[in-house]
């Protein structure tokens, strides 16, 4: 039997590519997000074309009841949940003094209360069937910082406190939790960024190139393979050296 995978924000950017490369791989992929049906139906069709099955949610995983929900529904059409990968998560940049309560909040709800979200409701089917992988996607701002990015760095700084305490909390159940914390990679998120800022990023990146989605994504597919089965409360940086 497939195993079923869940990536949350999956229908752009890194997620995408998760979900791609995930169905490439044999897995049946529930995917969601949060307001592009488009992008979402196109993704579904394009996965499926892969050969597993697929099945696109609109869900809010700052909701806890929202992403509830999206797990008992993938559960009861692919199966049970064996993979998530936690790709879902927004930016509001200013620095402090001129950063709102709502920019603050909305990035803290996106980016760390869904992770803890979606794993609360995940966890505790792989625990009874003691088998289980998942990545959540952090962010080199998370490990060294980022200027404007106050929300966006704590939000990513918790998901590895947060990915290395539940690694260690289940891993006797065969549990494994990993975090990929990626730096500039070619997707939507970085597509707003001015030619000047893209050029200084590239002239301090020692690879001399913005990463791609589906680089992140491959990595992510071994962190969650059986090949890495002796890898837990890790964080892998992929970002070209930047931080060297």
């Amino acid at each position: 039997m497939s195993k079923v995978a869940l990536v949350t924000g999956g229908s752009r950017g890194i997620g995408r590519a998760c979900v791609l490369k995930l169905a490439a791989d044999g897995y049946d992929v529930g995917f969601c997000y949060r307001s592009d049906d488009e992008s979402a139906r196109l993704l579904e069709k394009q996965a499926a074309e892969l050969g597993g099955k697929v099945r696109a949610v609109r869900a809010d995983v700052a909701d806890a009841a929202s992403a509830k929900a999206l797990l008992a529904e993938l559960g009861e059409e692919l199966g049970p949940v064996h993979t998530v990968v936690t790709s879902a998560g927004i930016t509001r940049d200013n620095p402090l003094l001129m950063m709102s309560d709502e920019d603050w909040n909305q990035v803290i709800d996106t980016n760390l209360t869904g992770v803890y979200n979606v794993c609360r409701a995940a966890v505790f089917e792989m625990m009874k069937r003691r088998s289980g992988a998942i990545v959540t996607l952090s962010s080199v701002a998370g490990v060294y910082g980022n200027a404007t990015q106050t929300n966006y760095s704590a939000s990513k700084a918790g998901l590895i406190g947060f990915s290395r305490a539940l690694a260690k909390e289940v891993g006797r159940y065969g549990i494994r939790v990993n975090a990929v914390a990626p730096g500039f990679i070619d997707t939507d998120m970085t597509s707003v960024l001015t030619d000047k800022v893209k050029d200084k990023a590239v002239a301090s990146i020692p690879l001399g190139r913005l990463g791609t989605a589906a680089e992140v994504a491959d990595l992510v597919a071994y962190l969650v393979s059986d090949r890495a089965a002796y890898i837990t409360g890790s964080v892998f940086q992929i970002d070209g050296g930047i931080t060297i």
